[in-house]
């Protein structure tokens, strides 16, 4: 069962969205590829399989059951619950769950082949001063040539959301700067932004997600 690719920058900018309103929501991708994200309501149970009506309907999958497994709120939390319905069962982190299974931030579920992703963004232990700071309306201040490097970041995304960002040597060339000053202007951005702990291959999306997310780029700008 092979992890969902990278996500571009328009659907990490999605993914932020609705983690800044703190719901808990499933992610996953359909047939095509496309991100899915199911917010999980306050209350009522949500179901995943095969069948049309399922709140995650996963009818390209024949390894998935016309009702798999469900999901059900439970206090502050959500549980997993595959009681038999699944004929190959439903796995969570990688092992086999029998009956009732409470979610954490961050779980891996897998239905079939396909892959679904558990997030709840008020579960996360820690966040940076910074990325909170953003998130909660407050103003971050930048240096004028952190933010022309942001904006010249984010350029290709005006014409395709799902272009991928500029490369060092692009923004380089329109700021007129050296590639190395480039890197260290942006890992000082990935330290402030609270993304220099990702992998070195997300960081560059997840800056740009949350740049236009936040209002640090505005269409105005380019």
């Amino acid at each position: 069962m092979a992890e969902s690719h990278a996500s571009s920058p328009a659907e990490l900018k999605a993914q932020l969205e609705v983690e800044r309103r703190g719901t808990s929501f499933l992610l996953y991708r359909d047939a095509g590829g496309a991100q899915r994200i199911l917010e999980l309501d306050a209350g009522g149970t949500v179901t995943i399989g095969r069948r049309a009506d399922n709140a995650v309907p996963l009818a390209w999958d024949a390894e998935v059951s016309r009702v798999h497994a469900q999901l059900e709120r439970v206090g502050r939390d959500w549980v997993l619950i595959d009681d038999g319905l699944s004929r190959n069962g439903t796995f969570v982190n990688g092992e086999r769950t029998a009956g009732r299974r409470r979610l954490r931030d961050g779980d891996r579920i897998c239905c079939g082949e396909t892959v679904l992703r558990f997030r709840a963004p008020l579960e996360q232990e820690s966040r940076s001063t910074a990325a909170v700071a953003v998130g909660s309306g407050q103003q971050l201040l930048l240096t004028e040539t952190q933010r022309k490097l942001l904006v010249a970041l984010c350029r290709p995304l005006q014409d395709s959301p799902y272009a991928t960002p500029a490369t060092n040597r692009d923004i380089a060339e329109e700021l007129y700067l050296s590639v190395d000053a480039v890197k260290a202007h942006l890992r000082v951005l990935f330290e402030r932004l609270g993304i220099d702990g990702l992998p070195q291959n997300q960081k560059r999306a997840r800056l740009a997600a949350v740049a236009l997310v936040d209002g640090l780029v505005r269409q105005h700008d380019f």
